[in-house]
């Protein structure tokens, strides 16, 4: 059985990401913060991590990308969740006499339309199911929380609203984290993080070898490079394996363009035609 720590305690949406891909047969290992994800992989307390990077409407997850780049883990899987929200409160609360809504930052910016339409102050917390929780061991009036059903069936709250979230299509990326190469699967993406030499046309040239290979890229992002101002790090994702002819050739090639590359992994990935609503 494999043991795979994730982001928060029972009841949190990367729990529900651990059971989607592994079934119930399962160790979850619960993990206060993503520094502590890694730490377990690390120290061979946990098989894998699963690790959010990325949801549909709120962006990038701050910090994941860079905790990426620290570590030599590699990614095993990609792991789609398609995220639902809730309203929860104490059993004494009403929906309209909810006057201030806990959650974690993401959550909160997922489900802003709801918020506004009810005139509701917004707290970031430190995590969904914690600020459920949280709420369960010190009720206070007209407090709510927004959290997986989930969260609210272990820690006793009642349901005022369901499906808050501002569009249907909320989901939230995972990347599994591991120490080994995963085997090629019928459909994979490989991940790098890069730096640019400080010339015209860097970027270009580099993009310019996966097309030159017909390679189809599915993320681009640039992020700050510490203790390096206004030099960015490029995070791409591109569909083939590094054990693809084209794909080491490619690889060889950014090697002399760049001025840094690291593979993060190549992995079993979700097709975007087979994410549903």
């Amino acid at each position: 059985m494999p043991k795979v720590a994730y982001q928060g305690i029972p009841g949190a949406n990367s729990e529900i990401a651990v059971r989607q891909h592994f079934g119930d047969d399962v160790e979850t290992y619960p993990c206060q913060d993503f520094i502590q994800l890694f730490a377990a992989l690390q120290a061979h307390e946990v098989d894998y991590s699963l690790l959010p990077v990325e949801n549909a409407l709120a962006g990038s997850v701050s910090g994941a990308y860079e905790l990426l780049l620290d570590h030599d883990a590699r990614i095993q899987a990609e792991v789609i969740l398609h995220v639902h929200h809730a309203l929860l409160a104490n059993p004494e609360t009403t929906l309209e006499n909810v006057t201030t809504v806990r959650s974690h930052a993401q959550a909160l910016l997922q489900c802003q339309r709801f918020l506004q339409r009810h005139n509701v102050e917004s707290v970031a917390w430190y995590d969904t199911a914690g600020a459920a929780k949280d709420l369960a061991e010190s009720p206070q009036p007209g407090l709510a929380v927004i959290a997986p059903k989930l969260a609210g069936e272990l820690y006793g709250l009642e349901l005022l609203a369901a499906d808050i979230e501002d569009e249907r299509f909320n989901y939230t990326r995972f990347l599994l984290m591991g120490h080994d190469d995963p085997e090629p699967s019928d459909y994979n993406k490989t991940s790098i993080v890069f730096a640019t030499r400080h010339r015209p046309a860097a970027l270009y040239e580099c993009l310019g070898e996966f097309a030159k290979r017909d390679l189809n890229l599915t993320k681009l992002e640039s992020r700050p490079r510490r203790n390096r101002p206004w030099e960015p790090l490029f995070y791409l994702d591109f569909e083939g394996h590094w054990q693809e002819p084209r794909c080491q050739d490619l690889l060889t090639q950014l090697l002399q363009l760049t001025s840094f590359v690291k593979m993060l992994g190549s992995y079993p990935a979700v097709r975007s035609g087979t994410v549903g609503m």
